[in-house]
């Protein structure tokens, strides 16, 4: 055959020793991995007095590992975003950039191109907050396209709402008109009252006898927790502990501010909260779930290619 000739030729036998001495040197002495980290101890003492400023308590030693752990990881995905040039194809990154070179260089008569590359050449780019956390964002955004999240079924939606039933439980909520009676008229209360009973004043026509009150005179479909913030839990447990029929005034009741005189519209028991209610809720926690868990294997696959020092 006339292809064995070719077995004998030099040329052939030396495109072959390359080959396997390539494939040698790459496998024994592979190029060395990008380093990423150590964090500076100027750094590390301005992650713990950013969750100092945030918690009231500095981070404890699992939260500041924690911290530098992330904090390494947008140090990665930052470089690589620098690797794939991705700061050379982004509209914000060249305006941030202009905008610094012209609060530099106020008088300038350069044009945006020549200043963009003038930064570059400075590599103002690589001390941007701003810049890094879009570099970092459009580098998520890529492995995410690459590694893109699990769909989520509604199947799923369904089984997570069997076991995340109770979160979901639908508090009693009230639905009133009130007029109010502040301290210094408190020697008018009965008088009020006794008004409102023999005029047969309903609410509307009844809230002329009150004083002003900043949060207002009807509230709808309010649960104790957010009717508590604006009347104090007192009230909310006074009126909550009558049973309050609709349709019916109740009280005096007496809250943080004085006393109210309340008119009962509506009430709406507690109750358990049906799939369909809660279903958009439970799809975005689930879709967020689902993100974070391919980002996070994309993730580890990227720092395989990199040597990260904590």
């Amino acid at each position: 055959m006339r292809w064995l000739g070719y077995l004998h030729k030099p040329w052939l036998h030396f495109l072959v020793l390359g080959s396997v001495l390539y494939q040698i040197q790459i496998t024994v002495f592979p190029d060395p991995k990008t380093v990423i980290g150590p964090l500076s101890a100027s750094r590390q003492a301005a992650l713990q007095q950013q969750w100092l400023s945030s918690f009231g308590q500095p981070p404890t030693a699992k939260q500041q590992a924690e911290l530098i752990e992330d904090e390494l990881d947008r140090d990665l995905l930052f470089q690589r975003a620098l690797e794939l040039r991705l700061h050379l194809q982004d509209g914000i990154v060249y305006d941030q950039l202009i905008r610094n070179m012209r609060f530099l260089d106020v008088d300038t008569d350069k044009s945006n191109s020549e200043l963009f590359q003038a930064a570059l050449d400075m590599r103002l780019h690589l001390a941007d907050e701003v810049i890094k956390r879009r570099l970092i964002d459009k580098m998520k955004q890529r492995l995410l396209t690459l590694n893109p999240p699990i769909e989520v079924e509604e199947t799923q939606i369904a089984a997570e709402f069997i076991v995340r039933k109770h979160e979901f439980y639908r508090s009693p909520r009230y639905s009133f008109t009130h007029v109010f009676i502040n301290p210094e008229r408190e020697a008018e209360l009965d008088s009020i009252i006794k008004t409102i009973q023999d005029q047969q004043l309903d609410a509307r026509a009844a809230r002329y006898l009150s004083s002003p009150f900043m949060s207002g005179y009807e509230f709808q479909a309010q649960t104790a927790e957010q009717l508590a913030r604006n009347f104090g839990a007192v009230f909310i447990s006074d009126l909550t502990k009558t049973a309050p029929i609709v349709d019916q005034w109740h009280g005096p009741i007496r809250s943080s501010f004085g006393w109210h005189y309340v008119w009962v519209s509506a009430v709406e028991a507690g109750r358990d909260a049906r799939l369909d209610e809660v279903a958009p809720q439970l799809r975005r926690s689930l879709e967020v779930t689902a993100r974070e868990q391919a980002l996070h294997t994309a993730m580890v696959a990227l720092r395989s290619n990199y040597e990260v020092r904590q």
